[in-house]
């Protein structure tokens, strides 16, 4: 067998949806399981979409979900160019060729004649309103004229396209890694152009004239491509010859929570949830859509996540490594149908790598968001002790924050009310015990400190429990984090008494 070598092809469009990185990461998955190689391709052909900055964008989020590609427009390769606009003459011959072969055809119509054939056949109550056999002669392409008069027009520059001549009478049939046999009736299929007006190839040249190219051994996409693979097999058949064809799979949509159709930008919005990799700033609206990476996730979580959307390795096992997935993962066990996407399942998996993870290798994002909030942290060591002190309890990265910053900012606000109800002289006499008692510890420990407490709770003939809450939100503010002891410990002496004595002013109110 050849070397494997699988592509990933993006159009710069806009952000990238995590259905997107589902596709780059099976190939990538396929390829290094195999052996093989993994392309990423450009595909701008289509002038009109082209965003400023998505491309960019693109190789950002690839680069953050650790996924590397060995040919280019960045790191170049034997097949270069990358980038299909800078391609553009090479498509040219080979539509040519399909014309002089009579597999393709010159078509002259406007757009306003197209709407118009549309038009008509809606109103004939044909539930068809494209551009197949059963009107291509009766419209203006190289077919329904006379020879002479295709040349007039080519000679004279009027304006034209080239489509595929598809034969209604045939069909297609071919193999999916996926799906098993598939067929197609060439009569639902219509000519797509191959060339359009500006010289610039469509997706279906351009895909599999790079493809062959670039040799291509196996094609990994989403099933809303199907439709379009017939006219693909088809040039394959007139260009190459179908031995040369990659092998297909078309990989099961990411659906909406509900299961109802295919996950969108919308539903994200509506939903609450991020579906693009990365925040993507529009850059004509300046409309920023959140993505994962921004949300708190660790590109571990969100590869492990995806990789279970449509694929299962067999086993119990959930939480995969990248490595791990490249030794498990196998085209035959991508399942048919949909995958709901379940934003409770994704943190699940975020608060799975946090924990599996040292923090040595989130700490410096989780840095980041402490000095966003004006927390400057000095302390590299006293930072990781706490950080590991917390993870169990944070599913996102700003979650560190939330459980945490008290131990750097004492508290402005205290639950009075949680410990209201409760609070006595008794009690406001044991923690000013507490703190005479504590001033003559010569070791801050949370055993030292816990031991005394109770000690001192058994001698003042009040229940332990009834005064961990109070001392839990004078140390926090609120009714949240590790052990008691142990946040008294890491804030160390002095501070734990400063927090005790101007909580018990403030439940004094």
């Amino acid at each position: 067998m050849s070397k494997v070598r699988v592509r990933f092809a993006p159009s710069p469009t806009g952000g990238l949806h995590l259905g997107g990185v589902r596709t780059v990461l099976y190939n990538y998955l396929f390829a290094k399981k195999h052996g093989g190689d993994f392309i990423v391709r450009v595909e701008d052909t289509d002038q009109s979409r082209f965003v400023k900055g998505a491309e960019e964008y693109i190789f950002e989020c690839l680069a953050w979900c650790g996924i590397n590609a060995d040919e280019s427009v960045i790191v170049g390769g034997d097949f270069a160019p990358y980038r299909q606009s800078e391609r553009k003459e090479l498509y040219k011959k080979y539509a040519e060729q399909l014309v002089a072969a009579g597999q393709a055809y010159y078509a002259f119509d406007t757009p306003e004649e197209i709407e118009t054939m549309r038009e008509n056949r809606k109103a004939e109550g044909n539930g068809s309103l494209q551009y197949d056999a059963a009107v291509r002669m009766k419209m203006k392409n190289s077919l329904s004229l006379m020879p002479e008069e295709t040349k007039a027009f080519l000679d004279a520059g009027k304006p034209y396209v080239i489509r595929i001549k598809v034969n209604e009478n045939e069909s297609v049939t071919f193999t999916d890694l996926v799906r098993g046999e598939l067929h197609f009736e060439n009569v639902n299929v219509d000519d797509k152009v191959l060339m359009k007006a500006d010289g610039m190839p469509t997706y279906h040249l351009a895909v599999v004239v790079d493809d062959f190219l670039m040799k291509i051994t196996h094609a990994f996409r989403g099933e809303e491509w199907l439709p379009s693979a017939p006219v693909h097999i088809m040039l394959w058949q007139h260009l190459f010859g179908l031995d040369n064809m990659p092998k297909w799979a078309h990989l099961p949509l990411i659906l909406k929570p509900d299961g109802n159709g295919k996950l969108s930008k919308r539903d994200g919005d509506r939903l609450g949830f991020p579906v693009y990799a990365m925040d993507w700033t529009d850059p004509k609206t300046n409309e920023i859509t959140k993505g994962f990476k921004e949300l708190g996730f660790l590109p571990e979580a969100f590869l492990n996540m995806l990789a279970m959307l449509g694929w299962n390795p067999g086993s119990e096992q959930e939480i995969f490594s990248l490595d791990e997935l490249v030794e498990a993962f196998t085209i035959e066990r991508v399942n048919k149908g949909g995958a709901k996407f379940d934003y409770e399942k994704a943190k699940w998996y975020n608060h799975q790598w946090i924990q599996k993870l040292p923090i040595a290798n989130y700490q410096k994002l989780v840095k980041e968001i402490f000095e966003e909030k004006g927390i400057e942290i000095n302390n590299s060591v006293y930072f990781e002790k706490i950080l590991n002190l917390v993870k169990g309890r944070c599913t996102l990265l700003p979650d560190f924050y939330e459980q945490a910053s008290f131990f750097f900012r004492a508290p402005i606000n205290w639950d009075i009310e949680a410990v209201k109800p409760k609070w006595t002289s008794e009690k406001k006499d044991f923690f000013n015990c507490f703190i005479d008692k504590i001033k003559q510890l010569e070791t801050f420990t949370a055993e030292t400190i816990e031991t005394l407490f109770k000690e001192l709770a058994t001698e003042k003939n009040i229940k332990p429990g009834e005064l961990q809450l109070p001392m839990r939100i004078m140390l926090v503010g609120a009714k949240f984090g590790p052990a008691v002891f142990e946040i008294a410990a890491i804030l160390e002496k002095e501070e734990t008494i400063l927090r005790i004595e101007k909580a018990l002013q403030i439940f004094e109110i």
